[in-house]
């Protein structure tokens, strides 16, 4: 299977055809080998237009999603962004790509050990990682001019707001178990806004903001 190939037809048919237009995101996604972060049995299905899993009952998020949710940051370059949930690390890559650093938090050890690892392989070295409850974000680095969450909310926690920048944009799935609502909150005129971009599925967020076990 040629993987470049497949790669290419990933941008052109699941993202430009979709609408991502923004060149920094097309460039990010062509570079970054999603195959990279799938057990070798899925490497044929790396650039499908679909999630696969990753192990602990989680999975690399679709292409598309993905880009659209990186496209909603309008990250220019030098940006401080924090990602909710690293799993294997693909969006990770991407925001590695197109901010000045990356700050990602992980629940799940063996997906953190494993996500650090296949970014040390490819040099990526602007990414800092912490292992916890993504809810309670990274005080100690705040404040974020991005914070992106990849997984499942019923609500956004009180503390990622107030670690946002005050022109600071937070993106994440909100809404019930099985759908949710991709949600932009940005604080406009003094008070929060948000914009709404369609439903989605993730996973469910676990911990003290998270859903029910």
């Amino acid at each position: 299977m040629d993987l470049e190939l497949a790669r290419e037809r990933m941008v052109i048919e699941q993202l430009k055809a979709r609408g991502i237009s923004d060149q920094r995101v097309l460039d990010a996604m062509r570079a970054v080998e999603r195959h990279r972060f799938v057990s070798p049995r899925l490497i044929e299905h790396a650039y499908d237009d679909g999630p696969l899993p990753i192990g602990s009952d989680q999975t690399i998020s679709q292409p598309y999603i993905v880009a659209e949710m990186t496209q909603i940051a309008e990250l220019k370059g030098g940006e401080k962004v924090l990602e909710i949930g690293t799993g294997c690390g693909y969006e990770t890559a991407i925001l590695a790509r197109l901010a000045r650093e990356v700050y990602s938090i992980e629940c799940i050890a063996e997906l953190q050990r494993r996500a650090i690892a296949t970014l040390s392989e490819m040099g990526i070295t602007n990414c800092f990682f912490k292992l916890g409850d993504g809810a309670d974000g990274w005080p100690e680095e705040a404040p974020f001019d991005s914070i992106i969450v990849t997984a499942a909310m019923p609500g956004i926690p009180r503390p990622l707001l107030q670690q946002l920048s005050p022109k600071g944009r937070l993106i994440a799935p909100v809404g019930e178990e099985e759908l949710q609502n991709l949600v932009m909150i940005a604080r406009e005129n003094g008070h929060w806004q948000e914009r709404y971009f369609g439903e989605c599925r993730f996973v469910k967020m676990t911990g003290k903001f998270g859903f029910e076990p």
